[in-house]
């Protein structure tokens, strides 16, 4: 449990720090840019289709992350479960 606690702390240390010291970046491909940007002046979507996969990118290392996070949490709680109930 004292580790779990750590480890939590840990994570969130890290977290707050990296939303404290993020800097804005405004590097990106230049023809991804100019063609998002004029796609949206004629009317097209593709920016939104840009956007929407920006997203899934985005998203999947931490769903990814919360199931393994889910799953070692299970795991390590059953065993500390049967382990209690043996002695």
């Amino acid at each position: 449990m004292k580790r779990l606690r750590i480890l939590l702390s840990f994570l969130m240390l890290s977290v707050a720090l990296t939303a404290l010291t993020s800097v804005p970046a405004q590097a990106q491909c230049a023809m991804c840019s100019i063609n998002a940007e004029q796609g949206t002046k004629n009317g097209n979507t593709q920016g939104k289709g840009l956007n929407t996969g920006v997203l899934y990118l985005l998203a999947i290392p931490y769903v990814l992350v919360t199931v393994v996070g889910i799953v070692w949490y299970r795991k390590y709680r059953r065993k500390n479960d049967t382990h209690v109930a043996v002695h």
